[in-house]
């Protein structure tokens, strides 16, 4: 369990006490006993056979693949996965490949529905830039939602990921987008659900490492 949950959890559990210890009346204190208990679940870290083999991307999130598209970018063209976490995901997320943390950049912005396409754009998110061992480059941006109000990142910036390791979280409902090299095999597609860690979202072909991918080291998130 993410140390949160204890946290919101005692908590919760203390103010039932208070509450029955000051009214007499248990039913003052199932309230906040329900919400220690929701916490406590919501918090949930399951363990997860992260699998093996070269050039695969695993998802860095619980939830639902809401797109899939080839998109163009200063780099080239590239694949952009979008996952939609609801309050019942498991909210750890994860690193989608082994590698090197080339950049990290956090971003302020709104808090529109995670669903919603400009959430993208405005959003308060973070984005992280791996470099595989094999020498291709993914990113993953963890966007808060409507109820999302904190990001948590753990990794810093030149620390050496494994995949499935566990980077961070988002609270409560969000979204997470994924961009891969234009040349990977897609293993899912919109509507499918997955788990960080676990679910293969593709498989990146060896290629040689493009130049103008070393440009977006030092260029910040738009």
């Amino acid at each position: 369990m993410v140390r949160d949950g204890y946290f919101y959890g005692i908590g919760f559990f203390a103010a039932a006490g208070l509450l029955w210890y000051f009214t007499g009346l248990w039913g003052w204190a199932i309230v906040p006993i329900l919400l220690a208990l929701f916490f406590l679940w919501f918090f949930r870290d399951p363990e997860r056979e992260i699998p093996e083999g070269e050039g695969l991307v695993v998802s860095p999130a619980d939830g639902k693949v809401t797109e899939a598209v080839r998109v163009i970018t200063p780099e080239g063209e590239s694949l952009r996965l979008s996952i939609f976490l609801n309050v019942f995901n498991v909210h750890v997320n994860r690193s989608p490949i082994t590698g090197t943390l080339r950049q990290v950049a956090y971003r302020k912005g709104k808090y529109l529905n995670a669903m919603n396409p400009a959430s993208a754009e405005q959003n308060e998110q973070n984005r992280a830039l791996i470099e595989a061992d094999g020498g291709y480059f993914v990113s993953f941006t963890q966007i808060a939602g409507l109820l999302a109000r904190r990001i948590v990142f753990h990794a810093r910036e030149g620390a050496h990921l494994e995949r499935g390791q566990r980077v961070g979280l988002i609270k409560f409902g969000s979204r997470v987008d994924v961009m891969l090299p234009g040349h990977a095999e897609l293993h899912v597609k919109k509507g499918d659900h997955v788990k960080g860690g676990s679910s293969i979202l593709a498989t990146v072909p060896e290629t040689p490492i493009a130049p103008e991918f070393e440009e977006v080291l030092a260029e910040p998130v738009a």
